[in-house]
């Protein structure tokens, strides 16, 4: 489908006019938070510039502005969620106009489903010349702003997000819905274009690029979760290495890359229940979370579940794989799962997980240190290898000793005495 031309001139004119207000400083950042009672749920530091094309009685006139200091939080509009309405923060500024993000929850993750956008063509200081009057609302779907729950969405570099004739571009963002407490989460998810280094450009070569070099074994990390009372209900130690197929934004192909998990750039968070467990790590802009079950009959615990969520620099678009019907991992409650041999944790196609060095207990945890240790079926393969090869020379030698003995008294029967 072809772009109209009142597109075509909004993808010219919007970088201009964003840039000319930010060398002129004309951007400037605003804190907006959203309550129930005397606890914060939604909260967002940001700048942003609006650009808007309308038209005028005699053609179509461009406008760009920002989120003045006095804009402010619509209590009647927000919401932190209740009643079965979505979390909403609304914003509101000048003469009759709003900025509104809506937000959703996934599993482990949050993420902004909307963004609209009202503005008021009667404000004739905004909009001169209008040939409408009233408020008009736009809105868009594709707005990429996700992270995992309790933590904080931060993106320094400009995002710009087109809905109808309007453009809206955040700078200098940090925001969190679904929150815990009254201030930002320390943990933050970092966005794709703040991880993206300019560099100059390469001196044309014919040299053929080298093949990535693997990662090696990864670094083995202690993570741990507690409950509401500070103890630790849920304790693993492992290295960990992701698979996973992804199209390469470089290459415009599908690639497959390794990827360690570095335990001292990991944050650690999840919850502990009576039947389910989850441990989820977060590292950057890749969050990974396991999911442990329990049956209460045969008291019996499994990895179920593992998601993973990733964002890398290099991907087209965020990647995401999810299977919750997994049976890994299977011990019993009050002891530990060990397993040091390699394993790999095939979740879907596109990704699995490799483990090393590892040992679980997600359920029945006292004195924070893991229970007796169930062994996997790999570890005791592994040890029977060097019994049974051990056992099969032994009986080699014997048979060759008794071959020895009884060839060596045959030969001596062969012998009279004079």
């Amino acid at each position: 489908m072809g772009s109209t031309p009142k597109m075509k001139v909004l993808d010219c004119l919007a970088p201009l006019f964003i840039a000319c207000l930010a060398i002129l400083g004309c951007t400037q950042a605003v804190t907006l938070e959203v309550k129930e009672g005397n606890s914060t749920c939604i909260k967002a530091e940001l700048s942003a510039l609006l650009f808007i094309t309308y038209t005028t009685f005699n053609s179509t006139s461009n406008v760009s502005t920002s989120l003045p200091d006095s804009t402010s939080v619509d209590a009647a509009s927000s919401s932190c969620g209740a009643a079965g309405r979505p979390p909403w923060l609304v914003a509101v500024f000048g003469s009759g106009h709003a900025l509104g993000l809506s937000f959703a929850k996934n599993g482990s993750f949050y993420s902004v489903t909307n963004l609209t956008l009202q503005y008021n063509l009667s404000d004739t200081l905004l909009f001169p010349q209008s040939n409408g009057s009233g408020v008009v609302t736009v809105v868009s779907s594709s707005v990429g702003i996700w992270a995992p729950i309790n933590t904080t969405y931060r993106c320094a570099s400009p995002t710009t997000i087109r809905a109808g004739g309007a453009a809206v571009t955040f700078s200098a963002m940090r925001l969190e819905a679904y929150m815990p407490g009254n201030d930002l989460s320390p943990a933050e998810s970092v966005c794709a274009a703040d991880q993206t280094t300019t560099t100059a450009p390469p001196t044309p070569t014919t040299t053929v690029a080298p093949a990535p070099t693997p990662p090696g074994t990864p670094a083995t990390g202690v993570f741990s979760v507690t409950n509401s009372s500070g103890t630790v209900c849920l304790l693993a130690k492992m290295g960990l290495q992701l698979n996973v197929s992804y199209v390469s934004q470089a290459q415009n192909k599908t690639v497959q890359e390794l990827v360690n998990v570095n335990p001292n750039l990991t944050v650690t968070s999840g919850s502990c229940g009576s039947t389910t467990a989850s441990l989820v790590l977060t590292q950057q802009t890749t969050t990974l979370n396991f999911t442990f079950s329990m049956n209460s009959i045969t008291s019996q615990y499994h990895l179920s579940g593992i998601n993973l969520l990733a964002n890398w620099s290099d991907m087209t678009a965020p990647f995401s794989a999810s299977n919750t019907s997994l049976d890994y991992l299977r011990s019993t409650l009050g002891r530990s799962y060990m397993c040091n041999t390699e394993q790999t944790l095939l979740v879907v196609p596109a990704f699995s997980l490799n483990t090393f060095r590892l040992q679980v207990q997600p359920f029945g945890v006292t004195a924070s240190q893991f229970a007796a240790a169930e062994e996997c079926q790999l570890d005791q393969d592994q040890m029977l290898i060097p019994i049974i090869v051990g056992a099969a020379l032994a009986g080699l030698v014997l048979i060759i000793l008794v071959a020895y003995l009884i060839g060596r008294k045959r030969s001596h029967a062969g012998y009279q005495t004079i």
